[in-house]
């Protein structure tokens, strides 16, 4: 089985990680091959070059260097570029991660080409339109063929828009199976508490980085203003996007916060495992504050990932309220929740049911349905289907 894998941002190479390891690990007893397709949209050496390195992920078999455009832009640009690949690299099957322009752009891309495609992180719902990642997540899921879910929640989104439940694997979380593997690791070889001059469960961890957010001078003002009125200490590694935004908008970080370039993953783990509070408007880092048994203001209206919010871990603040620096003072105060329960997001083990899932996808190809492009059982095996690279 050929595996192409595409990805272009910080959370898919973590997901990615701990897939692509368990690829290999079943490589060595049977034939299996993947292949790493990396869009560049996360271009910024920090931003990606760092979690290749810190996390083992093989090197990528193609770079695109796409990044830095709009939306539109981006994606178009992807969709021509992966399809080239793809109909160099003739797959079984495309494995894409998430929500971004590069997970969407490889969806298209395959499907044109009568590509199953397998969607990791699927079925996550915000219900805002207005968000690009929600329009992002849609998509891939409606042409996606096997889809990989993290919660219960997600399956149950799946049933409602009609998708097939013989596509559809509740896998769990492939951030718990990460967390769990680099936590300790992160504990041994990450300094950056001292680089900092943080003290453990003595401030507040902040990330902002989504386009509603940055790309508003109003919210972005709001946000400033609310760190400049929090009491604690605060850490705020800045996104390329924020830092412009800043930059454009005339805003100037208060002195009280410790602003840092975007940081690896080891070190990113050690400062949500021991900050007293996280703030944030990533899903990725909402759903990591809880695995580390830390509360998290997340900085939006909503959030994909609402059981964390239904458990009381996370506390939905949308920056331009006008109360964000008024939770952030409280939350710091009260502390974590009693209790949390990480079976939400499965036991860790999401990583071997995926690629298992992968492997019996390619003998048993009745999943083959999501999209409706096979819609009965009697579809052929993947390497019997009609030649698709004169498409």
């Amino acid at each position: 089985m050929n595996i192409t894998t595409v990805v272009g941002a910080r959370p898919q190479f973590i997901k990615a990680a701990v897939v692509s390891r368990e690829i290999a690990r079943e490589a060595e007893r049977r034939p299996l091959t993947e292949r790493i397709v990396h869009t560049g949209q996360h271009f910024d050496a920090n931003m990606s070059d760092v979690f290749f390195e810190e996390l083992g992920i093989p090197a990528p078999a193609h770079h695109l260097g796409i990044g830095g455009g709009t939306h539109g832009q981006n994606t178009g640009r992807m969709i021509e570029a992966i399809e080239s690949v793809l109909l160099d690299e003739r797959p079984d099957v495309v494995l894409v991660y998430g929500d971004t322009d590069s997970t969407v752009a490889a969806a298209l891309a395959a499907v044109k080409l009568n590509i199953p495609i397998a969607h990791v992180e699927a079925g996550l719902r915000s219900f805002n339109r207005r968000m690009p990642e929600e329009i992002n997540r849609v998509i891939t899921d409606h042409v996606s063929d096997l889809l990989f879910t993290p919660t219960a929640a997600a399956v149950e989104n799946l049933a409602r828009e009609g998708i097939s439940s013989a596509a559809v694997q509740a896998v769990g979380d492939v951030m718990l199976d990460a967390t769990i593997d680099f936590a300790s690791r992160a504990e041994r070889e990450s300094t950056i508490l001292e680089q900092l001059g943080c003290t453990s469960g003595a401030y507040i961890l902040a990330t902002v980085h989504r386009q509603e957010n940055t790309d508003s001078p109003a919210v972005m003002k709001a946000v400033v203003d609310a760190f400049a009125a929090v009491s604690r200490p605060i850490v705020w590694p800045l996104h390329p996007r924020a830092r412009r935004r800043l930059h454009e908008f005339g805003l100037t970080v208060p002195a009280t916060v410790v602003v840092t370039e975007p940081l690896g993953y080891l070190d990113m783990v050690k400062l949500e495992k021991h900050a007293r509070l996280i703030a944030t408007d990533s899903g990725g880092v909402q759903k990591e504050a809880y695995f580390h048994g830390v509360p998290c203001v997340t900085m939006r209206e909503e959030t994909e990932w609402r059981e964390l919010v239904d458990a009381g871990w996370n506390v939905l603040v949308p920056p331009g309220s006008g109360r964000l620096g008024e939770a952030l003072e409280a939350l710091f105060s009260t502390g974590p929740a009693e209790s949390r329960s990480m079976s939400i997001y499965g036991d860790g083990q999401a990583a071997k049911r995926i690629v298992d899932g992968l492997l019996g996808f390619a003998s048993t190809p009745a999943a083959w349905t999501a999209s409706g492009r096979a819609a009965d059982a009697t579809a052929p095996p993947i390497a019997a289907r009609p030649d698709w690279s004169a498409a």
